[in-house]
């Protein structure tokens, strides 16, 4: 069996989760963690690559012995993400693991992840939100709010998104279905949250640019539906910083859990 681990991470400090040559990873903090913890090197195989200075409320990685399918070890599952903080710095916590079958794939297996833009909106910085949302400065009124909104609901549904992905990338299929797209706004802060099966390369950036555009005046909301179809990257709007992003849940199929004892 492996073991799944729930995790989250300011990311601030890291570039990115993928371990890399240029610079410290979340990936690599968790390499080290559990090297610590069970005595030997492990794969670590996480559900997502998240870029540099990017963030996770729920991020979901399978650990197993290198060079195995699977993993053991004599530490009950439920003190495991206690033992593995331990072992970790500060801006990394695990606080769930379960076990797995040994076919399981955090990656490919995943049916729906939900991401967060975090806009602070107010005129002048806040030092308790730096490097933890993006600061926009001029007022996004309720009106804006709307506007951004009416926006945003025609991302929902199952459309190519190569006009919001990132120019170069590399990826064949950009058909993705998005599930929700809905905005809210919590004093200072309008938080963006978006539902989808899978996201393109720099995607919730640029829809979170792109619906930015709107409440400046630079797009209108029924203007979304001809970007989407233009599959033109320099018609929708800016790539949004990393820092106001945030991995926030990630949705398996429950079958693939293990259940009973183990798992307490």
């Amino acid at each position: 069996m492996k073991i799944l681990l729930k995790l989250s991470y300011l990311g601030t400090g890291y570039c990115g989760y993928q371990v890399q040559a240029n610079g410290v990873t979340v990936q690599e903090k968790l390499n080290e963690a559990a090297q610590a913890l069970f005595g030997h090197p492990c794969d670590i195989v996480g559900c997502s690559r998240t870029d540099s200075g990017v963030h996770a409320n729920e991020f979901c990685a399978a650990v197993s012995r290198k060079g195995e399918t699977g993993l053991q070890t004599g530490i009950p599952i439920g003190r495991l993400p206690l033992a593995f903080s331990a072992h970790l710095p500060p801006d990394i916590s695990v606080f769930d693991a379960v076990w797995v079958n040994e076919d399981f794939h955090p990656r490919y297996d995943v049916c729906e992840k939900e991401y967060l833009y975090r806009i602070y909106n107010r005129p002048v910085r806040s030092p308790f939100e730096e490097g933890r949302s993006c600061h926009i400065p001029r007022p996004i009124t309720d009106c804006d709010l709307a506007r951004m909104q009416e926006a945003a609901a025609y991302f929902v549904g199952t459309h190519d998104f190569s006009a919001y992905m990132a120019s170069g990338s590399k990826i064949t299929d950009p058909v993705r279905t998005v599930f929700g797209s809905v905005l809210e706004r919590q004093g200072d802060v309008i938080l963006y949250r978006v539902r989808a099966n899978g996201f393109l390369y720099h995607m919730v950036r640029i829809l979170a640019g792109t619906l930015l555009a709107v409440a400046e005046g630079r797009l209108e909301p029924d203007d979304i539906p001809a970007v989407t179809a233009s599959r033109d990257r320099s018609r929708a709007g800016i790539t949004m910083p990393a820092e106001g992003l945030y991995l926030n849940r990630v949705v398996y199929p429950g079958h693939l859990f293990r259940t009973g004892k183990e798992n307490r």
